[in-house]
C-alpha cells in the first residue's frame, strides 16, 4: 500500500491524501474545503477500485467552476494509479 498526496487546482481544498493499494482506494482525507462534505466523500469511497470512483465524481463541478474537490480526488487517483 503506498501514501499519496495530490495538490488540488482550482478548488477550496489545499491538499489530498489517500492510500493506494492496487487500483482500491483507503483512507481519503481532504485538507481544507468543505470539512463535513469532503469527510463523507472519504468514507463513501473508502475500499471502492479507482474505476469505480471515477465514474461516479469524474467531471462532478463546484458553482461555476469546471472541477470540484471529487473531480480533483478523481485525478489525483489517476496519477496515483498511473506513478
Amino acid at each position: 500500500m503506498k501514501h499519496l498526496q495530490y495538490k488540488p487546482i482550482g478548488v477550496c481544498s489545499r491538499l489530498i491524501e489517500y492510500d493506494l493499494d492496487g487500483d482500491k482506494v483507503y483512507n481519503v482525507r481532504f485538507t481544507g474545503g468543505c470539512d463535513g462534505n469532503l469527510k463523507a466523500i472519504g468514507k463513501l469511497v473508502d475500499g471502492m477500485t479507482v474505476g469505480d470512483i471515477e465514474s461516479k465524481l469524474s467531471g462532478n463541478t463546484c458553482g461555476p467552476r469546471d472541477t470540484s474537490c471529487a473531480d480533483q480526488l478523481v485525478k489525483a487517483l489517476r496519477i496515483g494509479l498511473e506513478s
